[in-house]
């Protein structure tokens, strides 16, 4: 989405900066001069006794002389409540009573829509957390108080409720406030039977909110009291509000907490969430009623770089790390991890806090393991490696998880320690697990002593580490991007995952994504990175790039970054089979392997011209290339698929 010219310098003429800081720190009345908008407080973003955070009100900009946090009113609802920059727009722009802009007609027919659910949902909030302090809910407030610890402040502060056992309580009280049915059909609180009747879904159940980013509800979860019910936790439909494997229970405070640096846990449950952050482990989140999925991963690695994965220490928390741990292999990238703490005994968080404290609690989370670690166990636990088969197949385990990791570097690593592991369960005998010896049964002769022949090492093989072109078609892409910011969300998940080499590549990726609807985008990171910037945009084959010679033409950019993001994945997946070959094939003979070598390459070449023999016209000719990247664009073919 983009805004209007003009509308942030209206934003930051409305707000006063001050005021915004202020709820987040206290004044220093000797130091500040409120009447020339000069204020200092000790800084919110690092710990510190002395007043070094300076706001300037005239200006609007804030400085800190410890930490150097610099930036505006957006930039610091932005960082310091760990939101993205449209949301700290949003969250602004209604302090200002200023209306967001809408994308289109359709979709502020949309945005209008999921208000209208929206309120739905509080109405249904509000009805359920009365009911909790009736006769009605009496048995729920005496689970809560006495079996889970909690008080009446921590009811109020995650809108707990009660659902009564009618089939109509919900409805005839939404019906009650002028609320019609299909709006209540549409947000998963009322089901709607076979006859066509309507009745409540959630009955006889202890009731907790779902939140989505920015903490409006989107629906419920409920918790069974009887033990014989069929489930004993339910979660509402997927609606137009909802989607159960896109969003967290507790997302948005959690994201505010981990901003101001407490580690982010990723629970089980609801009630596993709530325990910890009563007990002050206030980053914690969970799935909704599945497993952890890939998009909620890449939604936890957005709050945090390093999560912890709390789980249970019975059986069922062992698989769900063995899952997560699969889950997780072809999504690493450097500064991009995983830890995962087993509880002990079976027991779940709220159990181990209840029993022993938050000390205890915290004293597993010191202890979490790198995800390495627990995919060696897995393969190793309990298992005798007594004859060369035993090992030869755990080897060829090992490989198959190697083999899906796609980054380049954490790879490299995990290999490195898996040896480690291996020397160690092993012994000095058996040194190169991922590296067999010079013979191999079939193949009929013994390597050379010196490996591979200088021929097969000068071969195409050894070409395929990375290229000028390479680096020319990462700054196609950010330049395309910086001059079209209204493409970024369309492309940002991919831009997240380039692996990006060209210097200053990775700074401008973390303004762009940071800047993203900004129209003054390319300003901007003139004013913050100007020799960066020109050293992007001076490069010749930059600057006779389509997109940036027709800075306006948006639909044209589009298709060029379909095919430079698609041209870079073929040529760098074409060149991390090749490596992944080289390394399996260390210390074989010579006889064949230059012809797969240059199949292999050949396979990349193939790639890299599918479609694209015409490149060299884009812009000129467009309607004989467009059909085919606007292919690309719809099936985002730059997306690494698992391998």
């Amino acid at each position: 989405m983009s805004l209007p010219n003009g509308f942030l310098d209206e934003l930051r003429t409305r707000v006063t900066l001050s005021a915004i800081v202020g709820r987040k720190v206290t004044w220093d009345m000797r130091k500040s001069n409120m009447a020339k908008g000069d204020f200092w407080a000790p800084c919110p973003f690092h710990q510190e006794k002395s007043a070094s955070f300076h706001v300037d009100d005239r200006k609007g900009y804030y400085y800190c002389f410890g930490c150097h946090a610099k930036g505006d009113a957006v930039t610091f609802v932005k960082e310091s409540e760990n939101l993205g920059f449209m949301e700290a727009v949003e969250v602004l722009s209604r302090e200002a009573g200023m209306q967001m802009p809408a994308r289109d007609p359709k979709a502020a027919e949309r945005a209008d829509r999921r208000t209208l659910l929206q309120q739905v949902m509080a109405e249904a909030i509000r009805f359920y957390r009365l009911q909790l302090k009736t006769a009605a809910g009496a048995e729920a407030r005496t689970y809560l108080s006495q079996k889970r610890r909690l008080t009446e402040a921590a009811w109020d502060r995650w809108d707990i409720g009660w659902a009564p056992a009618s089939r109509r309580a919900l409805k005839d009280a939404l019906a009650a406030k002028g609320i019609a049915p299909d709006l209540m059909v549409a947000s998963g609180l009322i089901a709607k039977g076979d006859d066509g009747s309507l009745y409540d879904r959630f009955r006889a159940r202890i009731i907790f909110p779902i939140k989505d980013t920015r903490g409006r509800p989107i629906s419920l979860g409920g918790r069974s009291l009887d033990p014989n019910a069929q489930a004993k936790y339910l979660n509402g439909p997927e609606t137009e509000l909802f989607d159960k494997g896109r969003n967290l229970f507790n997302h948005s405070p959690a994201r505010e907490a981990a901003g101001k640096g407490k580690p982010l846990i990723v629970a089980e449950g609801y009630m596993d969430v709530i325990a910890l952050s009563e007990a002050g482990f206030t980053a914690a989140v969970a799935p909704l009623g599945t497993a952890v999925t890939e998009d909620q991963l890449r939604m936890i690695w957005r709050i945090a770089d390093e999560p912890i994965m709390a789980l249970d220490g019975d059986s069922a928390g062992i698989k769900a790390a063995h899952r997560v741990i699969d889950l997780a292999l072809p999504l690493l990238e450097a500064g991009k991890a995983l830890r995962i703490a087993i509880l002990p005994g079976g027991m779940d968080p709220d159990d181990l806090i209840k029993a022993q404290g938050a000390p205890a609690m915290q004293a597993v989370l010191d202890q979490a393991k790198p995800m390495v670690q627990l995919l060696w166990q897995r393969e190793t636990e309990g298992r005798v490696f007594d004859s060369p088969e035993r090992r030869a197949a755990l080897d060829k385990t090992l490989r198959g998880h190697l083999a899906r990791i796609t980054d380049p570097s954490i790879k490299s690593h995990y290999v490195e320690e898996m040896k480690r592991l291996r020397l160690e369960l092993f012994g000095t005998a058996q040194t190169r697990p991922f590296q067999p010896g010079p013979f191999r049964p079939g193949r009929g002769k013994f390597a050379p002593p010196g490996g591979a022949l200088a021929t097969t090492r000068s071969s195409l093989l050894a070409q395929a580490q990375g290229s000028v072109e390479e680096i020319l078609r990462e700054a196609v892409i950010l330049a395309t991007l910086i001059l079209h910011p209204s493409l970024i969300h369309r492309f940002e998940s991919a831009l997240e995952r380039l692996d990006l080499t060209g210097e200053d590549h990775d700074t401008l990726r973390q303004m762009i994504l940071a800047g993203a609807d900004m129209p003054d985008l390319h300003a901007k990171i003139a004013q913050s990175a100007p020799a960066a910037l020109d050293s992007l945009l001076s490069r010749p084959h930059v600057a006779i790039a389509p997109p940036v010679r027709n800075r306006e033409d948006d639909e044209l950019a589009a298709l060029c970054l379909a095919e430079e993001l698609a041209k870079l994945e073929a040529r760098r997946g074409a060149r991390r089979e090749i490596e992944d070959a080289m390394e399996d094939m260390d210390g074989l003979p010579d006889e064949g392997l230059t012809w797969r070598l240059s199949q292999a390459a050949e396979a990349r070449h193939r790639s890299e011209r599918s479609g694209t023999s015409d490149s060299s016209d884009l812009g000129e000719d467009r309607a004989a290339l467009s059909r085919h990247l606007q292919s690309l664009i719809d099936s985002q073919v730059w997306v690494k698929k698992n391998r």
